[in-house]
């Protein structure tokens, strides 16, 4: 049985049908326990636990095969992340406590930035779970398709989009939420030992300068793309 974080969203949920079709028992793991209803109709274990405890969630992570574990995005805060440390101290405490023979731990290609921005958190979980005596496998994830989606808008009433990806032409690494999913589900009945990195992006890379094409394309439009003054 692996259990599975994040078992609502578009990764978790993804992860967690691929390992069932596959024939492997899922824990669910939720903050609320009525949104596992869904989960427990599908043949699931379900387990309430929240990055508030590490009781409970040390609970949700033992007596199986591994544990999928997705720290929660972080789209603003302060410097240091005093709101997001916490939460990498629960994490922690929890795996520790549980010790799964096996963690997939979704991270990001750049986790290992040194310059300050967005990503050094999942820099801090990588460090915080680096002592973990369990094989570890930390899945860098490049950046998310779906976040076009947030463009739609800006695009279709001004045609622009405002992109964080600079400069505008050069082509970056990208992957769907989906495939991340479906990926995660393949390496969490792997054997290895050990803690490993893992990269993972698309065949092919896209520029914003691209993205704005696509838009323009489907809605029947000029749209731009426009750096986000950093």
């Amino acid at each position: 049985m692996y259990a599975v974080t994040a078992i609502t969203g578009r990764i978790g949920g993804v992860l967690a049908e691929t390992l069932l079709a596959s024939g492997h028992k899922v824990r669910a793991v939720v903050r609320d326990e009525a949104k596992g209803a869904r989960w427990l109709a599908k043949g699931c274990e379900v387990a309430v636990a929240d990055l508030g405890d590490p009781g409970p969630l040390a609970a949700a992570l033992s007596g199986g095969e591994g544990a999928f574990i997705l720290l929660p995005p972080v789209y603003d805060s302060e410097p240091d992340f005093p709101d997001v440390l916490p939460k990498i101290a629960v994490v922690r405490e929890a795996l520790h406590r549980a010790l799964p023979p096996k963690v997939v731990v979704l991270s990001t290609i750049g986790a290992d930035a040194t310059q300050p921005n967005l990503l050094n958190v999942l820099r801090l979980l990588e460090e915080a779970l680096a002592d973990l005596p369990v094989a570890v496998t930390f899945l860098r994830a490049a950046w998310f398709m779906e976040n076009a989606q947030w463009d739609l808008a800006s695009a279709r009433d001004q045609g622009v989009i405002d992109s964080y990806l600079q400069p505008l032409d050069r082509p970056v690494a990208m992957i769907s939420a989906a495939d991340v999913g479906r990926t995660a589900a393949e390496l969490l009945p792997e054997d290895w030992s050990g803690h490993r990195v893992i990269e993972l992006e698309a065949r092919h890379r896209v520029s914003p300068n691209q993205i704005a094409a696509a838009l323009a394309k489907a809605l029947g439009r000029e749209v731009e793309a426009r750096t986000v003054p950093r």
